[in-house]
């Protein structure tokens, strides 16, 4: 599969020319393959420091796994394969630029469902040898733990909350590339939480679906404890919750549409819930150049919740920590972010071996 791919790349992209940017720019090529998002964007740096989004394109697979319930990895990866290449030429269309135009091309090379992560991996390498342009291998954490200081001008150290559909997870950032982890979830994250509920409840699009749902729900008509919460530590539970709502909503068959409005409203106020107490703990448990800079970045797709924003923001309020959100558009899967932390990478001379391997799993922690 591999030469037949990298003949399809040379044939399509040694025809392929757009009218030229200004060559004073720095200009990155983002991929972003890890799930079922398959994504491609350019971040510009105009000289000024300032990062630019040039252009953001996202297929999503949604409609593709619908029937089965959850992501299929092998679907995920032949419509990666499928449709990666328009998602390219439509990001560079979007930015107006051509693959000469670029300074270097960045892609996620894990952790993540390993059939997509090859699949990007590939195409950026097939492209920055095509196009001699250095290749800049990201870790998908790495990149959504960056995402927040291209919009705000975010100073190392900070404290770190990411939260999304396969993680869960507490780091102190030092640099792009220093990370220390002080608390983690032990089994379910948050997101995978939502995601099934929703499944079970036959609501289509997850936990955003879900969070919609819960605008007509009542909070407070079911309670349930927050997991660990008697435990010393950073570190998270999420299984108990998921298993409680499930007998719940068993409990509760057959249910109205305010039935599933109130367990929706329930669920994701017991996230909520949970989220604050461990960020409480982790507040005072981080080390001492966390809280003399006071900083929290929270990011990961669950950061785009509504009700986790307030709940998180009005915690730090009451400790005297800055709370940094990603824009809705940056927290779920996104090339953008790849991008960025690319070009951030770039800038310092860090390039990647083009054997460098793709990896499902990829530990941010030192």
């Amino acid at each position: 599969m591999g030469r037949r791919y990298t003949s399809y790349l040379s044939r399509r992209f040694s025809l392929y020319t757009l009218r030229k940017a200004t060559l004073s720019q720095e200009l990155l090529l983002g991929i972003e393959t890890s799930c079922d998002e398959t994504a491609a964007a350019v971040v510009g740096d105009c000289g000024s420091g300032i990062a630019r989004i040039k252009s953001n394109i996202i297929y999503s697979q949604r409609s593709e796994h619908t029937e089965y319930g959850g992501v299929v990895p092998e679907i995920a990866a032949r419509v990666h394969i499928d449709t990666l290449f328009p998602v390219i030429e439509q990001a560079l269309a979007n930015a107006n630029l051509s693959m000469a135009d670029l300074s270097a091309i960045a892609a996620t090379c894990g952790p993540g469902l390993i059939g997509g992560v090859i699949v990007g991996s590939l195409a950026a390498k097939t492209l920055a040898f095509i196009n001699k342009k250095p290749f800049i291998a990201i870790n998908h954490l790495a990149a959504h733990a960056q995402v927040c200081r291209l919009s705000d001008p975010i100073e190392f150290p900070y404290l770190l909350l990411l939260i999304s559909g396969g993680h869960c997870q507490f780091l102190e950032v030092f640099d792009i590339d220093k990370y220390k982890l002080i608390g983690s979830t032990l089994d379910d994250s948050a997101g995978e939480v939502f995601d099934k509920i929703a499944r079970i409840l036959q609501i289509t699009g997850g936990g955003a679906a879900l969070e919609k749902l819960a605008l007509d729900g009542d909070p407070l008509r079911f309670h349930f404890s927050i997991p660990l919460k008697d435990r010393d530590t950073c570190d998270m539970s999420f299984s108990g919750l998921k298993t409680a709502f499930r007998l719940l909503i068993q409990r509760l068959q057959p249910l109205s549409w305010q039935d599933k409005r109130d367990v929706a409203a329930c669920l994701q106020k017991s996230i909520a819930n949970a989220l604050v107490d461990k960020t409480q703990k982790a507040f005072l448990m981080a080390s001492q150049e966390i809280q003399q800079a006071k900083v929290l970045v929270v990011s990961g797709g669950v950061a785009a919740n509504h009700i986790i924003r307030l709940d998180i923001a009005s915690l730090c309020e009451k400790y005297g920590f800055t709370p940094f959100f990603p824009p809705l558009s940056l927290c779920t899967d996104n090339a953008v972010m790849v991008a960025w932390l690319g070009l951030e990478k770039f800038k310092r001379g860090d390039i990647s071996d083009l054997a460098f391997p793709p990896r499902p799993k990829w530990s941010l922690s030192w």
